[in-house]
């Protein structure tokens, strides 16, 4: 069965930083929330408390960058994205520099209400030149992002996960900077879905394969740059269409990166996108917002229905019934 790890990013900052005295964490007065406590207390040298002034933070991220370090700004997506955006862009973007940006609770993943819902930050950060915009989907990739974001040259925005969070992707298979994980080849449907509505997409698919679908599945992990050829040579092959699935508006996110590289290469096939419609979610559950915004596993059976053309008859007990293992290869989501 899925394994679930409490808190991936807590314990594996800390044992990931040991060897690194160059790497330095900032926090706005949300230190635990996004599990930074552990590096505080293991180095305590190496640790700010900026409190609440998020734009201060930013320059302050930058200063430290140009002595040589790689300082990894610690606070909800939101307040990286949105409260601080002119000094992300002119202080860390436009100088390029190695700020590393982990932004927590992104999407309807915060019951917190519009506040707190970061709903367009993907959209934000990819529209700034030299930012990198990286997405985690379970606990491996919450544990290798690390390694990932500090390769890249320049600054580097990441959607992070927190407290309990599943294991859908072996530890044993990297996630690579521009590269989706294949989950599942066909030609009939082509589904791409990023972050956590990846562990959603991976029921309705496994559901539509057993009603006899053809159906091709990518994790979208790096959200910018947007050019992995298998990318490109699945949405090519869609026979009926493509659908993708995302925890952001569809203005700016995957499904917007998705259409402009169908419309510069094009390919002709119809594309739905799923995710926040141009609207702001409200305070509910994660749960209840996925189902109520089109972002859960029936909202991608009803959009295959739509380029089947025909009802399927899954309904949600169906879904319920896919068992999740940890994928360790694209032929086992035939076993789903």
């Amino acid at each position: 069965m899925m394994e679930i790890v409490q808190r991936p990013h807590r314990d594996n900052l800390v044992r990931w930083a040991e060897q690194r005295p160059e790497v330095l964490v900032l926090s706005a007065d949300l230190t635990s929330s996004c599990e930074a406590d552990g590096f505080r207390d293991a180095y305590p040298e190496r640790f700010f408390s900026m409190g609440m002034a998020e734009q201060n933070m930013m320059g302050f991220a930058a200063g430290l960058a140009r002595e040589g370090f790689f300082p990894y700004v610690h606070t909800f997506a939101v307040f990286v994205s949105r409260r601080p955006f002119d000094q992300v862009a002119m202080s860390i973007a436009y100088p390029n520099l190695p700020v590393r940006l982990i932004g927590f609770l992104p999407g309807i993943t915060t019951p917190g209400g519009v506040t707190h819902q970061a709903v367009d930050d993907i959209g934000l950060m990819r529209l700034l030149p030299n930012m990198t915009v990286l997405e985690c989907g379970d606990a491996t990739e919450v544990e290798q992002v690390l390694d990932l974001a500090q390769a890249v040259p320049g600054p580097v925005y990441v959607r992070m996960l927190r407290g309990e969070v599943p294991r859908l992707f072996d530890p044993a298979e990297p996630m690579v900077l521009g590269r989706a994980r294949l989950l599942g080849e066909g030609e009939d449907l082509i589904v791409l879905s990023s972050g956590i509505c990846t562990e959603e997409a991976l029921r309705a698919t496994g559901a539509l394969r057993a009603h006899g679908l053809s159906v091709g599945h990518l994790h979208v992990s790096t959200l910018k740059p947007f050019d992995d050829p298998r990318v490109r040579a699945a949405l090519a092959s869609a026979r009926l269409g493509v659908i993708t699935l995302e925890n952001h508006s569809i203005v700016g996110g995957l499904g917007s990166a998705v259409a402009e590289l169908m419309a510069e290469r094009g390919i002709g096939a119809r594309l739905i996108r799923l995710g926040l419609r141009d609207t702001y979610a409200h305070g509910a559950s994660r749960q209840y917002l996925m189902c109520e915004y089109g972002l859960d596993a029936m909202a991608l059976v009803r959009a295959a229905e739509r380029l089947v053309g025909e009802p399927l008859g899954i309904d949600e007990d169906a879904l319920a019934a896919v068992r999740l293992e940890t994928m360790g290869r694209a032929e086992r989501t035939e076993d789903l």
